[in-house]
């Protein structure tokens, strides 16, 4: 009898546990995962794999994911005396700190809900965070702009790895704060800043000061609009999408496009654009037009990340920046494919070997989800695969790539030539004076 009350026990206690796990909070997963709401994420640990240092803030923390963390205590203690350097010079009209908190409360919810992880802080902790980092990311803004704004001897822009890395640190997929609490502290400095006769738009504002992580043309800061993302990360992203009407579905199978050697051979030329933006690749009359674009670290940081958030945000945003990393993928199979491009002037490569780009661009598009049928390269995907399996010009182009490719092939081949023609004029004069004589007799 004992040990059967002590299995009814057992029992009792495990059903009480199982209960208490229902009711309890998931840590890992936000209630909002899944919606439009969230959009600030983890990097999925497939792609951490590729990079496992791309996805972590160096020296900069903004936001719940790696607050606290010591290797970033540094910034963290500059934040404040940016926080009152920016206090210090709002006129009386302007918000105090008091301001500024009870502008951001009313959003907490929202902001939570941005998360696909739980969020441990109280509600004072997070509002407290998200005005000290918005504020700080404003003013650093703001003062990479304004060097008068600049206390003598700041650390962030008197040591340039500092300014470097925070630049990269801003557009981490796991170190956002929600674009709507950026916007909302900086539209309430704006009469801080116009004290200092400045009224720029904060999208502005972002581009000019953090324009150096991927290269784009200075003309292009003038006509950019009212980009709003999500966060820094997702704004940026956006900037470089350029305006398209949608693309009608593409019922058929859409193959990848071979590398550069096998097109070059095809006879389809390649052409260096310059464009506002290295997403906008055209292709006409044989001719594959690529805009310029220099491969630095920070440029591959930018797109580990946007390829991050892309797939992550999949149900509620275009998968631009994944449809380039597989394309290019696609063309560079090879270092020599690498070389061609950066002879023409495609690309510029300042990351490290070319055999290094073939590997981060293999390694991320093999790791990504893409719909070839309805991506906004798919049209010029299918042309480029049409043009190359057309005939006499593709026959053509094999003919010059096998003689004329090299100096030595060209030098043989018109050997060949000549010794051919030498032969068929001896044979000539060999067979024409019995010809003539039999006509003649």
């Amino acid at each position: 009898m004992e040990e059967k009350g002590e299995t009814d026990q057992h029992y009792l206690i495990t059903i009480k546990e199982m209960e208490d796990k229902i009711k309890e909070t998931p840590k890992l997963l936000n209630h909002t995962f899944g919606k439009e709401s969230c959009c600030i994420f983890r990097a999925p640990p497939h792609l951490v794999q590729i990079n496992q240092k791309a996805y972590h803030p160096q020296i900069l923390s903004i936001d719940p994911y790696h607050h606290g963390k010591p290797h970033l205590n540094m910034i963290e203690e500059l934040k404040w005396k940016y926080l009152g350097q920016l206090l210090d010079r709002t006129p009386p009209n302007g918000l105090k700190l008091d301001g500024y908190l009870k502008l951001v409360k009313p959003m907490e919810n929202q902001i939570r809900d941005c998360y696909s992880e739980y969020i441990p802080f109280n509600g004072s902790d997070l509002i407290k965070m998200m005005v000290l980092d918005g504020l700080f990311i404003i003013e650093l803004l703001y003062k990479s702009m304004h060097v008068a704004c600049r206390a003598q001897g700041d650390p962030l822009f008197n040591m340039v790895w500092i300014s470097s890395l925070l630049g990269t640190d801003l557009l981490l997929l796991e170190n956002q704060i929600p674009f709507f609490v950026l916007q909302t502290l900086f539209e309430n400095t704006r009469v801080t800043r116009r004290s200092g006769g400045d009224d720029q738009s904060l999208a502005k504002l972002i581009l000019a000061s953090i324009k150096y992580v991927v290269s784009r043309p200075d003309e292009l800061l003038k006509r950019i609009g009212n980009v709003e993302g999500k966060h820094l990360l997702d704004f940026f992203r956006l900037s470089f999408i350029p305006p398209s009407p949608p693309q009608d579905p593409r019922n058929k199978d859409v193959q990848l496009i071979p590398s550069v050697e096998k097109l070059d051979a095809a006879g389809i030329k390649f052409k260096a654009t310059k464009c506002d933006t290295f997403l906008d690749i055209t292709f006409h009359k044989g001719t594959l037009e690529i805009p310029h674009i220099r491969i630095t670290d920070d440029t591959i940081l930018f797109f580990l990340n946007a390829v991050a958030f892309e797939q992550c945000y999949s149900s509620y945003c275009s998968d631009h920046m994944t449809t380039y990393v597989v394309f290019i993928g696609c063309l560079i199979k090879n270092p020599s494919d690498v070389g061609f491009l950066c002879d023409r002037e495609v690309m510029e490569n300042f990351t490290g070997t070319e055999k290094e780009v073939v590997q981060f661009f293999d390694n991320l598009g093999k790791d990504v989800v893409c719909d070839l049928a309805n991506n906004y390269l798919s049209k010029v995907a299918e042309d480029v695969n049409e043009y190359r399996r057309s005939g006499r010009h593709v026959q053509w182009a094999g003919f010059k790539h096998t003689y004329f490719n090299t100096p030595w092939a060209f030098i043989s081949a018109l050997a060949a030539l000549m010794l051919l023609l030498l032969t068929f004029i001896q044979a000539f004069f060999a067979v024409y004076p019995y010809a003539g004589g039999k006509r003649i007799g």
